[in-house]
């Protein structure tokens, strides 16, 4: 992007502090993109190195971006990752800060092939689980009589976790009624909290179950519920051409939308049906 050599870059680096990277576990450098398009345009601007990071420092750092809450994550300060997020919330909205920062920011610190989590990603998650709970505290009251309860399935820690809150939140925040609960929950037990959501859908998230207990688990809601629709979200339940489990987006909005969709789809058929006439009464 910027024509010059990786040496002349990490030259830049040491002698002007600009563009800054973060490494990876492996001791890489990555570069957040918003830095590398302002340095890219003020050296096209001035031809002139030194010139053209002094200028692109003084236009500031761009908007928050994933990367630069990655780097945040990264040192550890939490303070840096609230005003990022602040600054994210005044140009975008909620759910497009949750997709394209604070969910960006968190996976770029998730190794999937490394077993144990670093102290950058475990930071990260613990505090995006924070930020995610207080706007559910602030989410406005439910305006829609439908209730969606969603089953998470992923181990502590996990992104796939990180993304059920994501999508309970984005459902609260369209008026919907939402349950989040773990798999661990016995059959027995879960059928009990369902009366009071009554859930017209019920969505998989997560992967660290077997089938068959998911199985259990979706065969107790069908008990006390038989018009819920399953589905399921980020592979919870494996893909094997037979199953008749509806399958959502791979991002929270784009499964919120599929959701909704699919659920208004449903009132329209069922208030369009005319019902079942009532057996004639006779006497004798």
């Amino acid at each position: 992007m910027l024509g010059v050599s990786p040496n002349t870059l990490r030259s830049w680096e040491r002698r002007y502090g600009f563009p800054r990277p973060r490494r990876t576990p492996g001791g890489h450098r990555q570069y957040a993109l918003n830095e590398v398009e302002s340095l890219r345009a003020t050296l096209a601007e001035t031809h002139n190195v030194s010139s053209a990071i002094a200028l692109a420092r003084q236009r500031g750092e761009g908007p928050s971006s994933g990367s630069r809450l990655a780097c945040a994550f990264a040192g550890f300060d939490e303070d840096k990752a609230n005003t990022l997020l602040e600054e994210s919330l005044a140009l975008r909205s909620v759910e497009r800060t949750i997709e394209e920062v604070l969910l960006e920011g968190v996976s770029a610190h998730a190794d999937q092939a490394v077993p144990a989590n670093t102290p950058e990603y475990e930071f990260a998650w613990r505090y995006a689980t924070g930020w995610l709970s207080a706007l559910k505290r602030l989410s406005p009251p439910a305006t829609r009589n439908t209730g969606v309860l969603v089953l998470d399935a992923s181990a502590p820690l996990e992104l796939d976790g990180l993304y059920a809150q994501s999508l309970e939140l984005m459902l609260r925040r369209a008026g919907v009624r939402t349950l989040s609960l773990s798999t661990a929950i016995t059959p027995s037990r879960l059928a009990r909290a369902l009366p009071a959501l009554d859930p017209k859908a019920v969505v998989l998230a997560g992967r660290s179950i077997t089938l068959d207990a998911l199985g259990r688990l979706v065969y107790s809601v069908r008990s006390v519920t038989n018009r819920a629709t399953i589905f399921d979200f980020r592979g919870a339940v494996p893909d094997t051409g037979a199953s008749t489990v509806s399958r959502l987006g791979a991002t929270p909005l784009a499964a919120r939308d599929v959701l909704l969709g699919r659920l208004e789809e449903v009132r329209i058929s069922r208030a369009t049906t005319p019902a079942s006439p009532l057996p004639a009464l006779t006497a004798r």
